[in-house]
């Protein structure tokens, strides 16, 4: 398990620890292996995904013996479960995959109780590094782009970029990894995205506390989270972090929501 996981799932342990009998979702839940690590560590945590077709989750999930039983697919936008189901809702890397961010907030929205969490994890437009691909700023061209695509080809030969599939050439892997972005990805600025949010939760930003729980998951960076508490050094880490890596959003629920 990555540490972006285990962040979320020391966020569930420590929020199920707070509240005893917390309902999780694990909204995206990709094969589920979140889910099968909290239910190994005694938590009430479910998932649901559509299985958008950028991944091989869906059949991953039925290898495993998941789907149907820790997780459930999305159908229609809506998950197979009733209004106001769950005390915990997260989602980990999902919504830039998302074409609709209101209806899969509203969605989200409906799920949660009245008092309930949202954690969600995810990259703005804003992020350099297109983390998917390994090639900065390749979401920032014009989808279709020559100047993209050459681009790409060129850090590429250079040695850029991460995909567990590899193509047979360079050539091959720019044409191949830009069109995933292009059909699957769905990148917006931090504006709009705070502004849906808004719309139906009271909203953080937590990404401190990933930092710090990112620096100290590895012995030899740990002494480096006292640097955030040295004047400015906080809004500083976080301003390159948002640039480097993604957004994090803790969001609450009114308890006067029904």
């Amino acid at each position: 398990m990555d540490v972006t996981n285990r962040f979320v799932l020391d966020f569930a342990m420590r929020y199920a620890a707070r509240h005893p009998g917390a309902r999780i979702l694990d909204y995206g839940c990709g094969a589920g292996d979140l889910v099968a690590a909290g239910r190994a560590a005694g938590l009430d945590i479910t998932g649901a995904d559509v299985f958008y077709g950028g991944s091989q989750a869906r059949a991953e999930a039925e290898r495993l013996g998941r789907l149907g039983s820790l997780i459930f697919e999305i159908r229609g936008h809506r998950a197979p479960f009733d209004d106001s189901s769950f005390d915990l809702v997260t989602n980990n890397q999902v919504l830039e995959h998302v074409e609709d961010l209101e209806q899969a907030v509203t969605e989200i929205d409906r799920l949660l109780k009245p008092g309930g969490t949202v954690l969600s994890i995810f990259p703005s437009a804003e992020v350099m590094r297109e983390g998917h691909i390994g090639i900065p700023f390749a979401h920032w061209f014009r989808k279709g782009s020559r100047a993209r695509f050459y681009y790409a080809w060129a850090l590429r030969r250079l040695g850029f970029g991460t995909w567990k599939q590899q193509a047979p050439s360079c050539r091959q892997w720019a044409l191949d990894k830009l069109r995933w972005i292009d059909d699957f990805t769905y990148y917006r600025p931090q504006r709009e995205i705070l502004s849906v949010f808004d719309r139906h939760f009271r909203n953080e930003l937590r990404e401190p506390d990933y930092i710090r729980f990112r620096l100290r998951d590895t012995w030899w960076l740990a002494p480096l989270a006292r640097l955030l508490d040295l004047p400015g050094g906080e809004p500083a880490a976080v301003a390159l972090f948002r640039r480097l890596a993604f957004m994090v959003i803790v969001s609450r629920k009114d308890t006067a929501c029904a």
